[in-house]
């Protein structure tokens, strides 16, 4: 008789978060399950683009530069705006589309992190335009083909360069000190 059999390890619906060994409930997240630190160790080893990109480019990576675009009264909001990422990967946005329940998942891990966090639940214009931009930015540096995609504004003039995923770490947990006071 197999030992699992008629029980569910994962029953209540979770993972193990890492660093801090916390049940996260992807399905109904309470605060407490929440971790700035789970979070920036995740979304830092976490490959924007589902991995198909030139080099490792992290998530972290990603967050910290779309919070340097924005304005002050935005930068922890643009910071956390793919927080969900590191409790349930990235995933391209036109697979997003496809996966059934996805979206409503992905909206209640977000909900939860911006209300421990006391952000809005929904993101404004400026962080999606630095985030589109970003992606522009991405695509052209990470050999990303944009060819078929909607229009992209303009790359920032500056080219990206990689991070390491433990440089991504801790920029994004400085970033996130300096920035969640203010």
């Amino acid at each position: 008789m197999n030992v699992y059999e008629g029980q569910n390890e994962y029953e209540g619906h979770w993972i193990t978060a890492y660093p801090s060994g916390t049940k996260f409930h992807y399905l109904n997240p309470s605060e407490e399950e929440i971790n700035i630190h789970d979070i920036a160790h995740a979304l830092s080893l976490t490959c924007r683009f589902g991995g198909h990109c030139r080099e490792f480019y992290s998530v972290a990576e990603h967050s910290v530069r779309v919070a340097e675009e924005v304005d002050r009264d935005h930068k922890l909001a643009a910071l956390l705006h793919d927080a969900h990422e590191a409790y349930l990967h990235d995933v391209p946005r036109p697979i997003k589309l496809d996966i059934i329940g996805y979206k409503h998942i992905a909206d209640g891990v977000q909900a939860a992190i911006n209300t421990k966090f006391r952000l809005p639940l929904s993101y404004g214009f400026s962080i999606r335009q630095a985030d589109d931009c970003l992606l522009a930015t991405e695509a052209r540096d990470l050999g990303i083909d944009t060819t078929d995609w909607l229009e992209l504004p303009e790359p920032l003039e500056d080219t990206i360069y990689p991070w390491t995923a433990q440089d991504a770490e801790a920029s994004f947990l400085t970033y996130f000190e300096v920035w969640r006071g203010r």
